[in-house]
């Protein structure tokens, strides 16, 4: 189950080659168990047939206003009324453009207009010429003051031949917009500090410390506070994970390296969520040259890293909130009694690293929220609606603070 389970999206298909990849972001809709209905422009129909959309939403596909149905005789109502938010994708500049002005002269335009008071989401495609043409700009900063969400398009090689911007965004970038038009916005200009992953502590040109951290769970939580209307900052260590839209993202390798971001830019923010599973130690020594198994000594000597989450607890200003994570083996719910106290911390999200599903490298997690009041165990879920969840429990915190 995700955010987007259950919601009615009306999706709307217009007249551009970038239409053969409305139907992968159909899929991916459905697949997430959204409930699609697809509006397809009469120009949309010239690249991507009726029956491909009707295929993979299982429902009928609208195009003509005025059909021989009575069911689409006020399709333009109905569709929009039962719908938790409309999705244009590709929208060409002629659609911009009639969107603009507020014209009604086909089914999609009118269902639109019809949808007054619900999240239409704006995914412009085309010519690169076309989009930076001053009247396509105009259209769309119109389309932002009529509170249109705009997805801004990706920059790359167009079907035209022709380099610059224009393409459909990916779709990793348009779920992001539309989980954040249909989440509360209850950390609305909120800054939130984020960490995830691991650090990597290097002991020679080939070889490092480090630990099974994926970050996952780390980049739920970035994504989650942003949807939530947050301003977001992620310190990451070393992943294998695209960095979120909308999120400013700094890379860091070692553990020393993100004490220094981390402790530069928590004082300015709100709440400091402490994900990252930060190496405890470091080589004593670094090895310029890689070393040899013949030569290599027989013990490695150690030295202690900082502990961040601790100095965090230290300098902390008033009404700052400070969010730490906890992967044990065994004993969870008293390690992390313990760390909420000696880190002097709000809240701990302690979680079983010798689960099956609940450990490291996986998409789904099952943690106790252990905080002063109590500990509130949650049942197994992704890790995007765990983040979803101890989010829920941060807010609250917040508003009894």
């Amino acid at each position: 189950m995700t955010g987007l389970q259950g919601k009615k999206i009306l999706f709307c298909v217009t007249g551009s080659i970038a239409a053969f990849k409305a139907a992968s972001w159909v899929h991916a809709l459905v697949k997430e168990e959204a409930l699609v209905t697809v509006i397809m422009t009469r120009a949309a129909t010239k690249f991507v047939s009726e029956l491909t959309f009707e295929a993979l939403t299982g429902n009928p596909v609208y195009v003509e206003m005025f059909g021989d149905s009575s069911q689409t005789s006020m399709a333009h109502i109905s569709l929009s009324r039962d719908s938790d938010l409309l999705i244009i994708a590709p929208a060409t500049a002629h659609t911009l453009a009639r969107l603009a002005n507020g014209l009604a002269d086909d089914l999609l335009t009118t269902s639109v207009l019809a949808a007054s008071g619900k999240p239409v989401v704006v995914c412009p495609a085309m010519n690169s010429n076309m989009y930076a043409h001053k009247a396509t700009q105009d259209n769309l900063g119109r389309l932002k003051e009529l509170g249109y969400s705009v997805v801004d398009p990706d920059a790359g090689r167009l079907a035209c031949g022709d380099e610059g911007p224009g393409r459909l965004p990916e779709w990793d970038t348009a779920r992001e917009q539309i989980l954040t038009c249909l989440c509360e916005h209850d950390l609305e200009g909120q800054q939130v500090l984020v960490t995830a992953g691991p650090t990597r502590e290097i002991l020679d040109p080939a070889r490092f410390l480090s630990n099974r951290s994926s970050g996952k769970m780390g980049y739920a939580m970035a994504r989650s506070a942003r949807r939530r209307g947050a301003e977001v900052v992620l310190v990451a260590g070393p992943v294998s994970l695209e960095d979120p839209p909308g999120i400013e993202v700094i890379h860091v390798t070692s553990a020393l390296e993100m004490y220094d971001e981390v402790i530069r830019r928590s004082a300015d923010a709100l709440i400091i969520v402490k994900s990252a599973a930060v190496a405890d130690f470091r080589p004593a020594q670094i090895g310029i040259q890689k070393v040899k198994k013949q030569s290599a000594p027989d013990s490695l000597v150690l030295e202690s890293n900082p502990d961040i989450l601790a100095e965090l607890g230290r300098k902390r200003r008033v009404g700052q909130l400070l969010v730490g994570f906890a992967a044990e083996s065994q004993n969870h719910e008293a390690e992390a009694r313990r760390k909420l106290s000696e880190k002097k911390l709000d809240l701990v999200v302690v979680n079983d690293i010798s689960g099956k599903n609940t450990g490291f490298e996986v998409d789904t997690n099952q943690v106790t929220l252990v905080d002063h009041q109590g500990a509130l165990p949650l049942p197994l879920l992704s890790k995007e609606q765990t983040a979803d969840r101890i989010w829920d429990h941060i807010v609250a915190l917040l508003a009894n603070a």
